[in-house]
C-alpha cells in the first residue's frame, strides 16, 4: 500500500485546489484521492477499500490544506 503513496499525494496536490472554497477543495481532494487510490490499489492487487479511503483521506487533507491562491486556474 506504500507503493501507491506517492503517486495518490501527487494526484491529491494538483488537483486539491480544484474549488474555490476550503469545503469544495476538501471534498474535490476527498473524490479525486480516493478514485486515484482504489485505482492504484485495483492495479497493484490490492485492496480496493483500503486504497479508496487512504486515498481520500489524503486527498480531503490536502483539499482542506491547500489556498485558492496555491493554484491558479485562470492562466
Amino acid at each position: 500500500m506504500l507503493r501507491m503513496f506517492p503517486l495518490m499525494l501527487a494526484a491529491a496536490l494538483l488537483l486539491s485546489a480544484c474549488g474555490t472554497g476550503t469545503g469544495e477543495r476538501t471534498a474535490s481532494g476527498a473524490g479525486v484521492g480516493a478514485a486515484v487510490g482504489a485505482g492504484t490499489a485495483a492495479a497493484i492487487g490490492g485492496s480496493v477499500t483500503q486504497g479508496a479511503v487512504i486515498g481520500g483521506g489524503v486527498g480531503a487533507a490536502t483539499g482542506a490544506a491547500t489556498d485558492e491562491d496555491d493554484l491558479d486556474l485562470d492562466d
